[in-house]
């Protein structure tokens, strides 16, 4: 009984304090039992940031919601892997991850990111591991769960292969902006912000706001992609644009793409048959994954009691 009610007097607590002190803590979300307050929601912005340095050019309330949704996400995956895994054991795939993120940050070593984390004053190096556990064990549940699912054509693949020989591959450095039409939303609507967003705070801090791809977090960049991966509508449309343009609204799926190109180069092309068929494999492999990664999680989500301030 003693339990029940202080967890009902730190909830009440939390919904009055905003009027104590602009210090206060207070709830902001709640996802079943987990609750996300303020001070959850500037540590996660303070993280993003970090992962894409793009994000200090929105205000406040932007990165405020940006690290609200990512939280929200982040919790709604924990609880999915939960039914499957047990998130307290290590990952050996987590080392490598955690060296991405620093060496990103120009930092040598994880002492000298633990350095940085503490003087940023946000997650701890601990933290920064289980946020990063909870991503690639979500992509290990997915790839275990659909990869039977992708249906890769290897023989449209060598083709393509085929037809690049002794000509000069066309490269670009793309950015992306997915997102979704709910039933009660115009699609003209929709677009129409996203374009006016894009010329308000730029493509990389609208893709931080609107899109719902995992490349959201890097200001929707997506790097080098050979021309010859591409389906031959988004080829068409990218070859009437030129660099730092983007594209028109593409349907993909059930989602709308828009493509930014960063840069264009062209290489001479030295084939090694194999090994461009691996990389194209890998590529459309991870494609699928994505989107399979997408309806998964919309599945689950509806199963939970999300309430937001």
């Amino acid at each position: 009984m003693f339990k029940k009610t202080l967890y009902i007097f730190f909830i009440i607590f939390f919904y009055i304090s905003p009027s104590l002190s602009s210090d206060s803590i207070y709830i902001f979300a709640k996802i079943d039992d987990n609750i996300i307050t303020n001070l959850d929601i500037k540590k996660e912005g303070e993280y993003l940031k970090s992962l894409n340095k793009n994000l200090i050019q929105l205000d406040d309330d932007r990165i405020f919601n940006i690290a609200k949704n990512s939280l929200i996400n982040e919790i709604i995956k924990k609880k999915e892997l939960e039914k499957f895994v047990d998130l307290s054991l290590d990952h050996p795939g987590i080392k490598a991850y955690l060296k991405n993120l620093y060496t990103q940050l120009n930092l040598n070593n994880e002492a000298e990111y633990e350095n940085y984390l503490l003087n940023k004053k946000y997650y701890s190096i601990d933290e920064i591991k289980q946020k990063l556990k909870i991503e690639i064990l979500w992509n290990e549940l997915i790839y275990n769960r659909y990869i039977n699912q992708v249906k890769i054509d290897e023989n449209l693949l060598v083709k393509k292969i085929q037809n690049q020989e002794n000509k000069t591959k066309k490269e670009y450095s793309l950015s992306e902006i997915i997102f979704e039409k709910k039933k009660n939303q115009e699609l003209e609507a929709i677009i129409k912000k996203i374009k006016l967003s894009i010329e308000q705070i730029g493509f990389y801090n609208t893709a931080n706001v609107y899109s719902i791809s995992e490349s959201a977090k890097l200001g929707g960049k997506i790097g080098w992609v050979d021309e010859k991966s591409l389906s031959e509508n988004i080829i068409q449309e990218l070859n009437r644009l030129e660099e730092q343009q983007y594209s028109k609204v593409m349907k993909i799926g059930n989602n709308f793409l828009i493509l930014k190109i960063e840069e264009i180069r062209f290489n001479k092309i030295k084939i090694d048959q194999k090994e461009e068929l691996n990389k194209m494999i890998v590529y459309e492999t991870n494609k699928q994954l994505n989107q399979f990664s997408r309806i998964f999680f919309n599945k689950s989500k509806i199963n939970y009691s999300i309430n937001e301030k």
